[in-house]
């Protein structure tokens, strides 16, 4: 298996061995991934801060599940349940991308007990008038 510097500059990475298109209508636990694609080679030992899904403030709009460059977010029944934290790389575009106030979903440090971190869950803002 490659590591991420030993791939060509420029170099497209095609996630599915077989039947690419096909793949896409059955759900990701039941897909056959290349070695190189993310699903196979996890990225998640960089990881310093970690994403927290807090349910209680999601509105399921699926911004961070749509921009998520490594497929961890993770959706159930039409919701969103949580991070996959095997492929999260810890990058934080889920967390730009949610509209919510406060955001459903946090960085915290990557040692954080989840629990704890979602006790710590900022109250909603107040819009300033000018």
């Amino acid at each position: 298996m490659k590591g991420w510097n030993e791939f060509e500059i420029g170099a497209i990475l095609f996630p599915f061995a077989e039947k690419g298109q096909e793949a896409l209508e059955s759900h990701n636990d039941e897909r056959n991934y290349t070695p190189e694609s993310s699903y196979q080679a996890s990225v998640a030992h960089w990881r310093v801060e970690k994403p927290v899904h807090n349910s209680e403030v999601c509105i399921n709009c699926f911004n961070c599940w749509v921009y998520c460059p490594d497929a961890a977010i993770i959706a159930r029944n039409e919701k969103l349940s949580g991070v996959d934290y095997v492929h999260c790389k810890g990058c934080g575009v889920c967390v730009e991308v949610c509209p919510t106030n406060p955001k459903s979903l946090l960085m915290f440090s990557d040692h954080e007990d989840n629990q704890t971190a979602l006790a710590q869950w900022p109250k909603k803002e107040e819009k300033k008038n000018n």
